[in-house]
């Protein structure tokens, strides 16, 4: 028997209108907006309909909007009869499988992703960090370049994606040097990314000790299903844990790559990429050859994902 993971996506898999086509499908699912508007009191049903992108680009709007798109979508799949044997999120999307496995309600978790995002958002100020993906170099290289710009600002590896694909966070002025010295080095592209802030980093420490506080007072429970941690790609079973690590993931590097190793080793042979867009889908392809990999983001991925699940069977 095949196992099967659902792995929800984190900040930049957004786009204005994503849940709509499958909320017009299956109208019951518009009760998750009702919830997190009655909890944040912000129209987030409009933000991800019609936007605007730039409201919708902000940090602490994307976090939950994109965890409310995520459990609409978890929704239609379970209501279709599929159960994962595991789950996993990158960044952002650790909250969305933690929800899946009943640890955080979802009024919760959307309180706390939003607080997240204003604690990031605070953090830095704005322009003055930023992140960079690195395309074909080795982690030991960037590592070594990273070591090299030392006396300009501080930059680290923030993302363990996939082969061949990291990213670094840090200074400003930093990262405008280190571009240059990864391309001689022999990336084959550096690409800067839209965000606000060097987020993964150390430089989000003051972020991750004002946000612990928040986590002390959410009730978490113990996940019904097993759900791996970015920070070290393990299991996270206890409260106690859940709270650390969710802390601690704030300025720590995504261990994705890993993190889909480990589940492949686990018996995983199913990823179902959760939400909005294919970003996982792309990583995980490139980390483990063999897998099935699909997406539930509308309807018509919806009713691929069933087929192909049949098929599998």
């Amino acid at each position: 028997m095949f196992k099967i993971a659902c792995v929800f996506p984190g900040q930049g898999s957004q786009y204005v209108g994503m849940g709509q086509e499958l909320c017009n499908s299956f109208p019951e699912l518009l009760s998750y907006f009702q919830e997190a508007e009655a909890t944040l009191g912000i129209d987030l049903r409009g933000l991800c309909f019609s936007g605007p992108e730039e409201k919708l680009k902000s940090t602490s709007n994307t976090q939950p909007a994109l965890l409310t798109i995520s459990m609409i979508c978890y929704e239609a799949l379970r209501k279709s009869g599929v159960t994962p044997h595991c789950l996993a999120g990158h960044s952002l999307g650790e909250y969305s499988a933690l929800v899946a496995a009943g640890s955080i309600s979802f009024s919760e978790a959307l309180l706390l992703v939003r607080q997240r995002g204003l604690l990031m958002e605070e953090a830095y100020p704005v322009g003055a960090g930023g992140m960079a993906a690195v395309l074909g170099l080795e982690a030991n290289t960037v590592e070594e370049v990273c070591r090299e710009v030392a006396e300009v600002g501080f930059v680290q590896i923030a993302n363990f994606n996939c082969p061949g694909q990291l990213v670094i966070s840090g200074e400003k002025n930093a990262l405008v040097r280190i571009i240059e010295l990864l391309k001689k080095a022999g990336a084959k592209k550096v690409i800067e990314l839209n965000v606000s802030g060097p987020f993964h980093s150390q430089l989000m420490r003051k972020a991750s000790s004002k946000f612990a506080s928040y986590l002390d007072k959410t009730g978490i429970l113990e996940p019904s299903l097993p759900v791996i941690a970015n920070v070290n790609a393990a299991y996270l079973t206890t409260s106690p844990e859940i709270r650390k690590s969710l802390a601690a993931q704030i300025y720590s590097p995504v261990l994705w790559e890993e993190s889909v190793r480990k589940l492949y080793a686990d018996g995983i042979r199913v990823f179902i990429e959760v939400g909005p867009g294919k970003v996982l889908s792309g990583l995980i392809k490139k980390t483990v050859k063999d897998a099935t990999i699909l997406n539930v983001e509308d309807r018509a991925s919806l009713e691929n994902t069933l087929t192909k699940l049949r098929e599998c069977m």
